[in-house]
């Protein structure tokens, strides 16, 4: 059975380039708009994994994170920020608010596939 990710990303040539290549890689992907999109589909169809971008409208990355890690059965669900944010001082709020990764934007996808593969085995 493939694991299913959820892309959260207001862009939407982002959101389909990433379900292209995990697609591509065998996993089911469902995408989001926004944080507050995220939050309905997850309580919807829960994901093995959640990629997200930081800055959106509605429920930004970090928020969305927090909202996620305060639902006891998404606690251990990776979650990875996909951004245009490098700062440390970002990716450190991030750690504390309970992100598993960080991937810089733009992407390779080999990078995409492999850190996703690193997370779910």
């Amino acid at each position: 059975m493939s694991k299913t990710i959820l892309s959260v990303d207001d862009s939407a040539s982002i959101r389909q380039m990433v379900a292209f290549t995990l697609e591509s890689a065998g996993y089911k992907v469902a995408t989001a708009t926004d944080g507050r999109d995220a939050l309905t589909r997850l309580k919807a169809q829960p994901a093995d994994l959640v990629i997200t971008d930081l800055n959106m409208p509605n429920l930004d990355g970090l928020g969305l994170i927090r909202e996620i890690r305060a639902l006891p059965q998404f606690k251990f669900v990776p979650i990875v920020f996909l951004t245009t944010e490098s700062e440390e001082a970002k990716k450190r709020e991030a750690k504390a608010a309970g992100a598993t990764g960080w991937i810089v934007k733009p992407f390779q996808s080999e990078q995409l596939v492999a850190v996703v593969k690193k997370l779910l085995g």
